[in-house]
């Protein structure tokens, strides 16, 4: 079976190389690997010790995150190592303070996994959620790094689970602990017969209750909210905006900032055209009084978390559609009633904010604008679910202690 998978990694490569030179994200996936062993071997020396914390994309890195700042902490001589699967996470990432090295991880060739090891020789390795490399882990277990899974989560219909996932179960034996979300996860991975698994939850609590204590201060947005209720509809995509947008239009005495998931060209220039009220860009906005508008378009990164500390509502994209749902536990750390499209069943933390009554899904444009009306105009209702969210985020916190407490009387790095 592992020779079987390794031909086909082999024989994907090149098609991979091919549909690069028509396909820009997948460009930079190419090229972005060629040269992840020159990286390697200029800023990892054999003397150095090193952490390695392996994501498959942003949203994974951020669950990561608060493992690896403390790991940073209680180990400060460790190098660490961050390697990202997708360009989406390793583009806006691979400057991050929290690393030393953040490279692409080579494809999972054996011949790949061999050469990486040798060069990055990690102490111990991380893996985050739920992408897993056989060959990779099981040359972790060939040279004897302990090898964690952080922020678990497992479903039936996945592969492992299946009478044809021998490979990926074999390779999970390369694990010495599963920390899982849920206890759902724990089952699964239970019934395949590994019993070294924790309920740990997630990471991304602790990530987004930190945010509360960073400097969240942006004058530019306090200068165009000027005192006034502010929606902000956060990571959307078109089909987000189709339902918010004649609310937006037809809302009196209101601030609204979109901050679209991607701002090419085309997109802001269909929001400039839909949007009936005063508009101004984020690129265009020096030397502009932005009081004097009532919409802000946010076309650039990097800058969503800090403005939903100036939220009343939030509204998050990625429930309409295909594109799968986006960070809600960001503005419902900040207190903030969060509402989303239909589409989230692959994120739990959905239903239960929902349930916890901090989270309103809506189904169509009448119920968005319905719901969108109600928090803007219904100060109790508003407060009441905004502070629902907040208490459900802080009540789930921890799960950062609970790992490093365990790897920390496991080993000794």
């Amino acid at each position: 079976m592992r020779l079987l998978y390794s031909l086909l990694i082999n024989t994907v490569m090149p098609m991979l190389h091919i549909v690069a030179l028509f396909n820009k994200k997948m460009k930079l996936f190419v090229q972005g690997r060629t040269s992840v062993f020159s990286t390697l071997q200029e800023k990892i020396t054999p003397a150095d010790k090193v952490i390695w914390f392996h994501a498959a994309s942003l949203g994974e890195y951020e669950q990561g995150l608060p493992v690896m700042e403390k790991m940073r902490m209680l180990y400060p001589s460790h190098k660490i190592l961050v390697t990202f699967f997708s360009p989406s996470g390793y583009e806006i990432r691979k400057n991050t303070s929290a690393a030393d090295v953040v490279v692409y991880l080579p494809m999972d060739t054996l011949k790949n996994a061999k050469k990486f090891l040798k060069l990055a020789h990690p102490d111990i390795a991380f893996f985050i959620k739920y992408e897993f490399w056989p060959n990779y882990l099981f040359e972790l277990k060939k040279a004897n790094v302990p090898t964690y899974l952080i922020s678990g989560l497992f479903r039936p219909n996945q592969v492992f689970f299946k009478w044809y996932g021998s490979l990926y179960r074999k390779a999970f034996k390369s694990f010495n602990h599963f920390f899982v979300q849920y206890e759902s996860s724990k089952q699964l991975i239970s019934s395949i017969g590994f019993n070294n698994v924790t309920v740990s939850g997630d990471t991304r609590y602790d990530r987004v209750s930190r945010i509360l204590e960073q400097d969240n201060h942006l004058p530019f947005i306090e200068d165009f909210t000027n005192g006034k209720t502010t929606v902000i509809f956060g990571s959307s995509w078109p089909k987000d905006e189709e339902m918010f947008m004649g609310f937006i239009n037809k809302q009196p005495d209101t601030k609204f900032i979109i901050a679209p998931h991607t701002f090419g060209e085309s997109h802001m220039e269909s929001l400039r055209q839909n949007i009936t009220k005063p508009i101004v860009f984020f690129t265009e906005k020096e030397g502009k009084n932005l009081k004097d508008y009532d919409v802000l378009v946010i076309d650039t990164i990097g800058l969503l978390t800090k403005i939903y500390s100036y939220a009343d509502v939030a509204y998050v994209g990625g429930g309409f559609g295909t594109s799968g749902l986006h960070n809600i536990l960001e503005p419902a750390a900040y207190g903030v009633p969060v509402v989303i499209g239909p589409n989230h069943k692959k994120f739990p933390e959905a239903k239960q904010l929902t349930d916890a009554g901090g989270c309103i899904v809506v189904h169509n444009q009448t119920e968005t604008e319905a719901v969108l009306s109600r928090l803007t105009t219904e100060e109790n209702y508003r407060n009441t679910t905004g502070r629902n969210a907040g208490d459900f985020v802080q009540r789930n916190r921890g799960a950062v202690y609970t790992i490093l407490k365990h790897i920390q009387h496991e080993h000794s790095l």
